[in-house]
């Protein structure tokens, strides 16, 4: 009987884990954050971290990606006309907001604006594609979408901020090669590495499929990494409290703007889910790189607090699909009639 019970009580606490995975996941990146840099004896430790730290992420990214790309089939991967409007709604929306940079003669509300401009310029998340599916929508489609942004976004970036934050050095080919070698490497070789082992590979392609549900778990550990990044980010940056508040701000807004648009443009074309995640889950560790390589230290701050909402709405997303799911599943068992 105890024994039971002690098992009754462990997969409580697992299904708790896997239900609130990525709230978890924020709490833990924040909390370790904190408590790793008010231990005295561990200060020494701060840089070997930090370089590990480095060097993990894209290795979790990598295999996440890996994982998610051997479920999607490679004549899957073709354009919709709903992928080519939203990207031309978030390129024209970027060209808005660079003018209106350029223009702006207050500092506060140039960073604010600034910050608006790397939201909504940053291309779609690697990790989309995982929440797409966790969220029962389509893989092969986000991912087509996120290649896509990702290219019109490395030819965007060198174009427009020399007109935002004007620059003797910033020329367009150095930049758009900068931007693609930061990029493509962790989307493109998982691509290829699992079309490899899906045609050279299939014992092992199939091993790999077994194993869907890790891509969003692994996507948790880096996820509780980046927030632990975007932590040491706040308290290291020595702009005043109202220059912060406001890129909070510009990233709350951008964020919720994004989903909606995403998800109404999605919806016109019946990829309502997909619309959302495309446009409104961000790559929010380029977020920050942008800022810190072309524009200011504190405006990369706009990835962190991007980071923090877009995972809040994924978090709210994930209980409501698994609310309706519970509802359908209660339903489908109230409708099997006994057999006489």
């Amino acid at each position: 009987m105890a024994n039971s019970f002690q098992r009754l009580q462990y997969l409580m606490i697992i299904r708790f884990l896997k239900n609130w995975t990525l709230p978890i996941a924020i709490l833990c990146g924040m909390a370790g954050y904190i408590i790793y840099v008010n231990i005295p004896w561990l200060t020494p430790t701060h840089k070997a971290v930090a370089n590990c730290v480095a060097w993990l992420q894209p290795c979790l990214i990598f295999c996440m990606l890996f994982i998610t790309f051997c479920e999607v089939k490679p004549q899957d991967l073709r354009p919709h006309r709903w992928q080519l409007a939203m990207a031309l709604i978030q390129i024209t929306l970027s060209v808005i907001l660079a003018v209106m940079i350029a223009h702006c003669p207050s500092a506060i509300w140039k960073l604010f604006l600034e910050g608006c401009l790397l939201c909504l310029i940053c291309p779609t998340a690697t990790a989309a594609a995982v929440v797409t599916m966790k969220l029962g929508g389509d893989a092969a489609t986000i991912t087509t979408y996120t290649i896509i942004i990702n290219i019109v976004v490395a030819i965007a970036i060198p174009l427009l901020l020399p007109i935002a934050h004007p620059q003797d050095n910033l020329t367009f080919l150095p930049a758009f090669l900068t931007i693609m070698a930061k990029v493509f490497p962790l989307l493109i070789c998982p691509f290829i590495a699992a079309c490899i082992v899906r045609y050279c590979l299939p014992r092992f392609h199939h091993l790999c499929l077994q194993f869907r549900e890790l891509a969003f778990y692994l996507w948790a550990i880096s996820l509780a990494l980046a927030i632990a990044v975007t932590c040491k980010a706040i308290a290291h940056s020595h702009e005043p409290c109202l220059g912060i508040t406001g890129i909070a701000i510009a990233a709350l807004i951008c964020c919720i703007f994004q989903f909606a648009i995403g998800k109404a443009i999605g919806g016109h074309f019946h990829h309502r889910l997909e619309g959302g995640q495309g446009l409104g889950q961000k790559n929010t560790v380029f977020i920050i790189w942008l800022g810190y390589t072309f524009l200011s230290p504190v405006t990369a701050l706009a990835g962190g607090f991007y980071s923090i909402c877009h995972n809040v709405v994924n978090s709210y997303q994930l209980y409501r699909y698994r609310k309706a799911s519970s509802q359908e599943k209660s339903v489908n068992l109230d409708n099997i009639q006994p057999h006489n």
